[in-house]
Protein backbone atom coordinates (compact mmCIF):
# COMPACT_ATOMS: atom_id res chain seq x y z
CA UNK A 1 0.00 0.00 0.00
CA UNK A 2 1.21 2.95 -0.70
CA UNK A 3 2.44 5.87 1.87
CA UNK A 4 -0.19 8.68 2.37
CA UNK A 5 1.17 12.13 2.77
CA UNK A 6 -0.02 14.05 5.93
CA UNK A 7 1.80 17.27 5.28
CA UNK A 8 3.28 19.70 2.35
CA UNK A 9 4.74 22.91 2.82
CA UNK A 10 6.60 25.05 0.79
CA UNK A 11 9.01 26.35 3.86
CA UNK A 12 9.80 30.32 4.66
CA UNK A 13 11.94 32.79 3.62
CA UNK A 14 14.85 32.81 5.92
CA UNK A 15 17.27 35.21 3.85
CA UNK A 16 20.71 35.41 5.15
CA UNK A 17 22.63 38.60 3.18
CA UNK A 18 22.79 37.90 -0.22
CA UNK A 19 21.50 34.16 -0.59
CA UNK A 20 17.53 33.75 -0.94
CA UNK A 21 17.10 30.76 1.36
CA UNK A 22 13.69 28.95 1.87
CA UNK A 23 13.50 27.08 5.34
CA UNK A 24 11.65 23.85 4.64
CA UNK A 25 12.49 21.97 8.02
CA UNK A 26 11.81 22.58 11.18
CA UNK A 27 8.03 23.72 10.08
CA UNK A 28 4.47 23.82 12.04
CA UNK A 29 3.77 20.46 11.90
CA UNK A 30 7.03 18.54 11.79
CA UNK A 31 10.44 19.36 14.19
CA UNK A 32 12.16 15.96 12.52
CA UNK A 33 12.53 13.52 9.63
CA UNK A 34 14.35 10.93 11.62
CA UNK A 35 17.44 12.18 12.53
CA UNK A 36 17.40 15.58 10.25
CA UNK A 37 16.54 18.39 12.04
CA UNK A 38 16.89 21.04 9.43
CA UNK A 39 16.57 21.71 5.69
CA UNK A 40 17.37 25.38 4.36
CA UNK A 41 17.17 25.21 0.42
CA UNK A 42 19.35 28.18 -1.26
CA UNK A 43 17.26 28.58 -3.82
CA UNK A 44 18.71 28.82 -7.24
CA UNK A 45 19.97 31.84 -8.81
CA UNK A 46 21.79 32.63 -11.54
CA UNK A 47 25.14 35.13 -11.62
CA UNK A 48 26.46 37.68 -13.70
CA UNK A 49 29.85 36.25 -15.09
CA UNK A 50 31.29 40.44 -13.28
CA UNK A 51 30.10 39.46 -10.38
CA UNK A 52 32.47 39.31 -7.37
CA UNK A 53 33.22 36.12 -5.18
CA UNK A 54 31.87 35.88 -1.97
CA UNK A 55 35.45 35.64 0.55
CA UNK A 56 35.15 33.64 3.38
CA UNK A 57 37.00 36.05 6.06
CA UNK A 58 35.29 35.57 9.43
CA UNK A 59 32.11 37.51 8.94
CA UNK A 60 30.09 34.31 8.24
CA UNK A 61 31.39 32.29 11.21
CA UNK A 62 29.21 30.81 13.70
CA UNK A 63 29.30 27.61 16.23
CA UNK A 64 27.78 24.53 15.96
CA UNK A 65 27.34 21.55 19.05
CA UNK A 66 25.47 17.86 19.12
CA UNK A 67 25.36 18.01 15.18
CA UNK A 68 26.54 16.99 12.10
CA UNK A 69 25.59 19.49 8.83
CA UNK A 70 25.63 18.45 5.40
CA UNK A 71 25.93 20.68 2.75
CA UNK A 72 24.89 19.32 -0.80
CA UNK A 73 25.89 21.49 -3.67
CA UNK A 74 23.42 21.31 -6.66
CA UNK A 75 25.26 23.84 -8.49
CA UNK A 76 28.23 26.46 -7.43
CA UNK A 77 30.89 25.72 -5.47
CA UNK A 78 31.39 25.23 -1.77
CA UNK A 79 34.72 26.89 0.65
CA UNK A 80 34.65 25.64 4.11
CA UNK A 81 36.69 26.61 7.24
CA UNK A 82 36.73 25.62 10.77
CA UNK A 83 38.24 25.66 13.71
CA UNK A 84 39.58 22.25 13.90
CA UNK A 85 41.64 23.60 11.07
CA UNK A 86 39.92 21.74 8.28
CA UNK A 87 40.00 23.80 4.45
CA UNK A 88 38.39 22.45 0.96
CA UNK A 89 36.15 23.65 -1.53
CA UNK A 90 33.64 21.15 -2.94
CA UNK A 91 32.13 21.53 -6.45
CA UNK A 92 28.57 20.86 -8.58
CA UNK A 93 27.10 17.64 -6.98
CA UNK A 94 29.70 17.30 -4.29
CA UNK A 95 28.68 17.38 -0.22
CA UNK A 96 30.82 19.13 2.75
CA UNK A 97 30.33 17.21 6.00
CA UNK A 98 30.66 18.42 9.01
CA UNK A 99 30.11 16.89 12.62
CA UNK A 100 30.05 19.65 15.53
CA UNK A 101 30.15 17.37 17.90
CA UNK A 102 31.14 18.93 21.28
CA UNK A 103 31.70 22.14 19.43
CA UNK A 104 33.31 23.95 16.57
CA UNK A 105 33.34 26.97 14.70
CA UNK A 106 33.06 27.36 10.70
CA UNK A 107 32.34 29.19 7.96
CA UNK A 108 31.12 28.91 4.51
CA UNK A 109 30.25 30.20 0.92
CA UNK A 110 28.62 29.12 -1.69
CA UNK A 111 30.68 30.72 -5.22
CA UNK A 112 29.65 30.25 -9.00
CA UNK A 113 31.47 26.81 -9.68
CA UNK A 114 34.49 28.19 -11.85
CA UNK A 115 34.50 24.12 -13.59
CA UNK A 116 31.09 24.75 -15.11
CA UNK A 117 29.47 27.33 -17.74
CA UNK A 118 25.84 27.79 -16.09
CA UNK A 119 27.12 30.84 -13.88
CA UNK A 120 24.33 28.69 -11.29
CA UNK A 121 24.32 28.88 -7.43
CA UNK A 122 22.15 26.31 -5.82
CA UNK A 123 22.35 24.29 -2.48
CA UNK A 124 20.72 22.32 0.52
CA UNK A 125 22.35 22.35 4.18
CA UNK A 126 20.35 19.51 6.40
CA UNK A 127 21.52 19.14 9.95
CA UNK A 128 21.40 15.47 11.18
CA UNK A 129 21.06 15.33 15.01
CA UNK A 130 23.38 13.27 16.73
CA UNK A 131 23.04 10.64 19.12
CA UNK A 132 24.03 11.93 23.23
CA UNK A 133 27.51 9.39 22.48
CA UNK A 134 28.58 11.75 19.51
CA UNK A 135 27.68 15.03 21.08
CA UNK A 136 30.46 14.96 23.38
CA UNK A 137 32.71 13.63 20.40
CA UNK A 138 35.37 15.49 19.00
CA UNK A 139 34.49 17.20 15.58
CA UNK A 140 34.93 16.00 12.37
CA UNK A 141 35.32 16.38 8.58
CA UNK A 142 34.83 15.26 5.04
CA UNK A 143 34.05 16.98 1.85
CA UNK A 144 33.03 14.68 -0.49
CA UNK A 145 33.53 15.54 -4.64
CA UNK A 146 30.90 14.87 -7.13
CA UNK A 147 32.71 12.02 -8.64
CA UNK A 148 33.33 10.43 -5.38
CA UNK A 149 29.17 10.49 -4.69
CA UNK A 150 28.15 6.56 -5.56
CA UNK A 151 25.36 6.38 -7.93
CA UNK A 152 22.83 4.22 -8.61
CA UNK A 153 21.09 3.73 -11.86
CA UNK A 154 17.90 2.68 -12.52
CA UNK A 155 16.40 -0.02 -14.72
CA UNK A 156 14.76 0.98 -17.98
CA UNK A 157 17.15 3.91 -18.45
CA UNK A 158 14.90 4.86 -15.87
CA UNK A 159 17.90 7.81 -14.04
CA UNK A 160 19.74 7.62 -11.70
CA UNK A 161 19.66 7.37 -7.84
CA UNK A 162 22.74 9.03 -6.04
CA UNK A 163 23.38 7.88 -2.66
CA UNK A 164 24.48 11.50 -0.23
CA UNK A 165 23.83 9.89 3.29
CA UNK A 166 23.04 5.99 3.86
CA UNK A 167 23.00 3.59 1.44
CA UNK A 168 20.46 2.17 -1.36
CA UNK A 169 20.65 -1.83 -2.75
CA UNK A 170 24.32 -2.31 -2.13
CA UNK A 171 25.68 1.13 -3.03
CA UNK A 172 26.55 3.16 0.27
CA UNK A 173 27.83 6.15 0.68
CA UNK A 174 31.35 7.68 2.41
CA UNK A 175 29.23 9.89 4.57
CA UNK A 176 29.30 8.69 8.32
CA UNK A 177 26.26 7.45 9.56
CA UNK A 178 25.80 7.34 13.47
CA UNK A 179 22.15 6.13 13.68
CA UNK A 180 19.86 4.54 10.35
CA UNK A 181 19.50 7.29 7.82
CA UNK A 182 19.27 7.88 4.66
CA UNK A 183 19.66 10.49 1.82
CA UNK A 184 18.97 10.23 -1.61
CA UNK A 185 18.83 12.57 -5.03
CA UNK A 186 16.68 10.86 -7.40
CA UNK A 187 16.51 11.91 -11.27
CA UNK A 188 14.07 10.46 -13.29
CA UNK A 189 13.53 10.68 -17.00
CA UNK A 190 10.87 11.84 -18.90
CA UNK A 191 7.77 9.10 -18.98
CA UNK A 192 9.41 7.29 -16.18
CA UNK A 193 8.54 5.50 -13.09
CA UNK A 194 10.47 4.35 -9.83
CA UNK A 195 9.45 2.53 -6.39
CA UNK A 196 10.59 2.27 -3.57
CA UNK A 197 10.03 -0.26 -0.47
CA UNK A 198 9.67 2.08 3.53
CA UNK A 199 11.25 0.54 6.78
CA UNK A 200 8.32 0.25 9.24
CA UNK A 201 8.97 2.78 11.92
CA UNK A 202 10.86 4.97 9.79
CA UNK A 203 10.34 8.60 8.71
CA UNK A 204 10.24 9.70 5.41
CA UNK A 205 9.99 13.01 3.53
CA UNK A 206 10.63 13.99 0.20
CA UNK A 207 11.68 17.80 -1.23
CA UNK A 208 11.25 19.13 -5.01
CA UNK A 209 14.47 21.75 -5.56
CA UNK A 210 14.02 21.88 -9.40
CA UNK A 211 10.84 20.51 -10.52
CA UNK A 212 7.47 19.06 -10.17
CA UNK A 213 6.67 15.42 -9.68
CA UNK A 214 3.59 13.48 -9.25
CA UNK A 215 3.82 10.96 -6.01
CA UNK A 216 1.74 8.53 -4.75
CA UNK A 217 -0.79 9.18 -7.72
CA UNK A 218 -0.72 13.10 -6.27
CA UNK A 219 0.99 16.14 -8.35
CA UNK A 220 3.30 18.17 -6.62
CA UNK A 221 5.30 21.23 -7.37
CA UNK A 222 8.97 22.30 -7.58
CA UNK A 223 9.64 23.61 -3.81
CA UNK A 224 7.12 21.62 -2.02
CA UNK A 225 8.04 19.67 1.48
CA UNK A 226 6.20 16.22 1.75
CA UNK A 227 6.01 14.16 4.87
CA UNK A 228 4.61 10.80 4.29
CA UNK A 229 2.47 9.06 7.02
CA UNK A 230 3.54 6.12 9.26
CA UNK A 231 1.50 3.79 7.44
CA UNK A 232 1.80 2.47 3.90
CA UNK A 233 5.08 1.04 2.72
CA UNK A 234 5.90 2.15 -0.76
CA UNK A 235 6.74 5.04 -2.46
CA UNK A 236 6.08 5.45 -5.89
CA UNK A 237 7.56 8.53 -8.37
CA UNK A 238 6.38 9.24 -11.65
CA UNK A 239 6.97 11.68 -14.42
CA UNK A 240 5.12 13.49 -17.68
CA UNK A 241 6.18 12.59 -20.78
CA UNK A 242 7.29 16.18 -21.09
CA UNK A 243 9.96 16.90 -18.31
CA UNK A 244 11.99 14.98 -16.06
CA UNK A 245 12.12 15.06 -12.35
CA UNK A 246 14.69 15.39 -9.73
CA UNK A 247 13.69 14.26 -5.72
CA UNK A 248 15.20 14.41 -3.14
CA UNK A 249 14.17 11.79 -0.34
CA UNK A 250 15.07 11.96 3.17
CA UNK A 251 14.44 10.12 6.63
CA UNK A 252 15.32 7.06 8.81
CA UNK A 253 14.87 6.11 11.90
CA UNK A 254 12.83 8.20 14.26
CA UNK A 255 15.79 10.37 17.18
CA UNK A 256 14.91 8.65 20.76
CA UNK A 257 16.29 11.48 22.88
CA UNK A 258 14.87 14.32 23.58
CA UNK A 259 15.66 17.26 21.06
CA UNK A 260 16.15 20.76 22.58
CA UNK A 261 16.98 22.87 19.83
CA UNK A 262 18.23 26.76 20.08
CA UNK A 263 20.13 28.71 17.70
CA UNK A 264 23.08 26.73 16.33
CA UNK A 265 22.97 24.18 19.09
CA UNK A 266 20.92 20.84 19.17
CA UNK A 267 21.37 18.91 22.70
CA UNK A 268 19.08 16.82 24.73
CA UNK A 269 18.87 19.41 27.55
CA UNK A 270 18.36 23.04 28.64
CA UNK A 271 21.09 22.87 30.50
CA UNK A 272 23.22 21.25 27.76
CA UNK A 273 22.45 23.85 25.76
CA UNK A 274 23.36 26.53 28.19
CA UNK A 275 26.74 24.71 28.63
CA UNK A 276 26.95 25.31 24.53
CA UNK A 277 26.47 28.64 24.69
CA UNK A 278 29.10 28.98 27.86
CA UNK A 279 31.66 27.12 26.23
CA UNK A 280 31.44 29.33 23.12
CA UNK A 281 31.60 32.69 24.71
CA UNK A 282 34.92 30.86 26.91
CA UNK A 283 36.26 30.39 23.16
CA UNK A 284 36.43 26.52 24.01
CA UNK A 285 35.32 25.86 19.77
CA UNK A 286 38.79 27.45 19.09
CA UNK A 287 39.42 29.84 16.19
CA UNK A 288 39.77 29.36 12.26
CA UNK A 289 42.46 30.37 10.64
CA UNK A 290 42.30 31.78 7.26
CA UNK A 291 45.71 31.11 6.24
Amino acid sequence: MKKKISFTTQGRRADIGEYKINRILPNGYAEAVGPFVFLDHLMPARHSPNEPRKVVDGTGAHPHRGIATLTYILNGEADHFDSAGHHAKVQSGGVQWMKAGSGIIHDEAVNVDPQASDLMTHALQFWINLPSKQKAEPSAYLPVQSDEMPLHILNDNAGWLKVIAGEYKNVVSKIPSYSKQFLYHIHLNEGKYFSIDTKAGWDYAAFLPLTNATINDTEFKKGDFLLFDKSGDSIEITTSLQSASDIVLFGGEQYNEPIIAQGPFVMNTQKEIAEAYNDFHLGKYGKISYK
